[in-house]
Parts: C-alpha cells; structure tokens; sequence
C-alpha cells in the first residue's frame, strides 16, 4: 500500500462514486494521458459528458491537466494524480458522512467489478483456450485474527507489487513479451457481518 493516504474527504469520495468516473480513472491509470475524445472510445457517453466527469474528478485531486501531452492546443489532456487510491477505511468508518461516502463508493466499485467479470463470462468464447487455461477465479473463506487479516494484506499487496513490476516492463518492452494483454486483477479481506 502506499504510505500515505491520498483521498481525506468524504466530497471527494463521492467524486468516485460514480461509474463512469471511477472508469476514466482507470483508464488514464492504465493507458496514461487521454482526451475526452480519446477516453470516448472506451467509454460509451459523449466526449462533452466525459469532459464533466473529468473536470469532477480533478476538482478532488485525483486527476490534473497534462499540459505536455498534446501538439493541438485546443485539446484538454488530462492525467492521474496518482497511481491508486488510497484512504484509512478505520478513519472514514469513524465519521457518519464519511461513512455514507465510503459505503457509496464501495458500491460504486462492486458495481464496476460485476461489470468487469460479466464483460470476461460473456467474452470468453473468443479467447484464445491459452488465456482461457492461464486465468482463474477463486474464493475462500478464512477464519482469521485482524492480525492475522492484516498480514495476509500485506502479503498480497507485496505479491501484487511483484507482478506489477513485471507489468511495467512488460509495457515498457512490448517486444519482448509480445503476447502480453491486460489483465484485470482483484483482491478482496474482509471481515464478514
């Protein structure tokens, strides 16, 4: 995780708890700068309605403009702030309106991880059997300390900075590893009601 938390407010919380925005987030996370035009293409809404959800998204901090992106001086290239998001859930759950924000935010995210999974069921058909054989799903249900839970957090997280490192170079030399395609990777702890 990161060392710091970066989102502090529950009204840039809610910023997120949009599907949309929460969606061109993603996108100039993993694909770098874009224009509304540009994230219109992956994104089923109008570049002027896009143009909205962005400016929402940097008036939290959590995109800016990339004024060094562009030739055209006409077009607004935005970027991410920062490579997640992060926040103290302890501290969010302590305070009513922050709670609320979170709690909508969270659903927001489910929603967008459904979506996610629908998109791969219904996709699988056209992958290669190779991608097929290489993914998986899984859940367990653990009993566990919150000591215990905290440590398997850090385990994965440190587990996921190792493959993350392998995805940059991935990126960065697209020739050595041609075969190399996105992968959406999700990790979940939590304890149940």
């Amino acid at each position: 995780m990161a060392d710091q938390a970066n989102l502090h407010r529950a009204a840039h919380m809610r910023v997120l708890a949009h599907p949309t925005r929460l969606k061109l987030l993603a996108l100039l996370r993993e694909h770098g700068p874009q224009t509304a035009a540009l994230l219109a293409r992956h994104v089923d809404e109008a570049p002027g309605s896009l143009s909205y959800h962005l400016r929402k998204l940097a008036s939290a901090d959590l995109i800016e403009e990339a004024t060094d992106a562009g030739t055209d001086a006409r077009e607004r290239w935005w970027r991410a702030t920062h490579a997640e998001t992060v926040w103290n859930t302890a501290e969010f759950a302590a305070d009513p309106e922050r709670l609320a924000a979170q709690q909508d935010m969270y659903r927001a995210l489910g929603q967008a991880y459904a979506q996610r999974l629908a998109a791969y069921i219904d996709g699988a058909g056209e992958l290669d059997r190779i991608w097929l054989e290489a993914g998986f799903l899984t859940d367990r249900s653990l009993r566990l300390t919150p000591g215990q839970l905290g440590q398997l957090g850090s385990e994965l997280e440190a587990l996921q900075e190792r493959w993350l490192s392998v995805s940059r170079e991935n990126i960065a030399q697209p020739d050595v590893s041609p075969d190399a395609a996105d992968v959406f990777f999700l990790v979940q702890g939590y304890r149940q009601p």
